[in-house]
């Protein structure tokens, strides 16, 4: 047991710049993601979940022939947060965030119908309601 632990302090004394790096990364993302969060919640149009369709992106309705480079590059980008995000969850770091985050950003059938089971619980979209309503935002339609 001695030797696992004196092996250890080894190898973060010889990596003490990445184990610098990654806890600063750590704290900026930890610092990040609330404010980040937040102001999603607050720029969501107030029918952007009660529509059934879903709506039309506003990149589609400008830049029609890049659309499907922007959801290959979304999707990936999304894979990739889940992806770090399991590894966050053995990590310091926002593990379930990073992967609820990169869930959202991925296209999958049934994915609206997730997004709404998940805000139509009630202390959920009181808590969401709530804070738009401090920013002077309409609640949420779902």
């Amino acid at each position: 047991m001695n030797e696992l632990i004196n092996s250890l302090f080894i190898f973060l004394k010889t990596h003490e710049v990445w184990l610098r790096w990654l806890s600063l990364a750590s704290l900026i993302t930890f610092l990040a993601t609330p404010i980040i969060v937040i102001a999603i919640i607050i720029k969501l149009p107030a029918n952007y979940f009660s529509q059934p369709g879903g709506q039309r992106s506003r990149f589609f309705l400008r830049y029609p022939v890049a659309y499907p480079i922007f959801l290959i590059v979304k999707n990936l980008i999304g894979f990739f947060l889940i992806f770090i995000g399991f590894i966050l969850l053995f990590l310091p770091g926002q593990g379930f965030l990073t992967i609820l985050i990169g869930l959202l950003l991925i296209n999958f059938p049934g994915k609206s119908r997730l997004e709404r089971a998940l805000l139509s619980r009630p202390g959920v979209q009181n808590k969401i309601n709530k804070l738009r309503q401090r920013f002077h935002q309409p609640p949420l339609a779902l």
